[in-house]
């Protein structure tokens, strides 16, 4: 247990990403342990869920703040947990060029779409509108551009007739929950 990677998840919401994390670091073979859970939403269910597993938590509302000032809070909070990887799992907020570069190469995000395609918001609406025949999810390496950074896995879902974005959106969630626990040690063992 001693030489697993220490990881932070910031979360905005519900932690449905975060919790899968959870889950597979209890395994005994998984190479991370998740020892804190930050977030900008102090009302976000996931901290819950968190502190229900035992997992140190921070939050802190951004509202008013500069994003620096902000990013450099939420910074000292995973150092002084002594993380050394970041998970980004629902966290709804830009971080700052500065903070990316301070942890250059260690934050990893789960986005809504098989990147390149649909950076940003409503992923699941513009690949309907887009008659796509398939949609999908992928973990990436955080960059200081927006779901830019390498992609490091993806898991592709095949758009049904009469799909809408939210039936869409849960098939995709169940292969969130399947792949960013994998890109996540796959990581992590890269750290060791």
């Amino acid at each position: 247990m001693a030489d697993r990677v220490r990881v932070g998840v910031l979360i905005s919401g519900r932690g449905s990403n975060m919790a899968s994390l959870i889950a597979a670091s209890r395994e005994a073979d998984c190479p991370y342990e998740i020892v804190l859970v930050a977030s900008n939403n102090p009302e976000a269910a996931g901290l819950a869920i968190a502190q229900q597993a035992g997992i140190a938590t921070f939050a802190h509302p951004h509202k008013g703040m500069k994003r620096a000032e902000f990013d450099s809070m939420i910074d000292g909070a995973l150092r002084s947990a002594g993380v050394q990887l970041i998970a980004l799992a629902g966290y709804m907020r830009i971080l700052s060029a500065e903070f990316i570069t301070g942890w250059q190469g260690r934050i990893l995000n789960i986005h809504p779409s098989l990147l390149p395609l649909y950076r940003g918001l409503d992923t699941h609406q513009r690949a309907i509108e887009a008659g796509d025949a398939e949609a999908g999810c992928s973990v990436h390496v955080v960059t200081p551009e927006l779901d830019d950074g390498p992609v490091i896995a993806q898991a592709r879902v095949p758009i049904l007739p009469g799909d809408t974005p939210d039936s869409l959106a849960g098939r995709i969630l169940a292969e969130e929950h399947r792949i960013y626990p994998e890109a996540l040690a796959q990581m992590a063992r890269k750290l060791r």
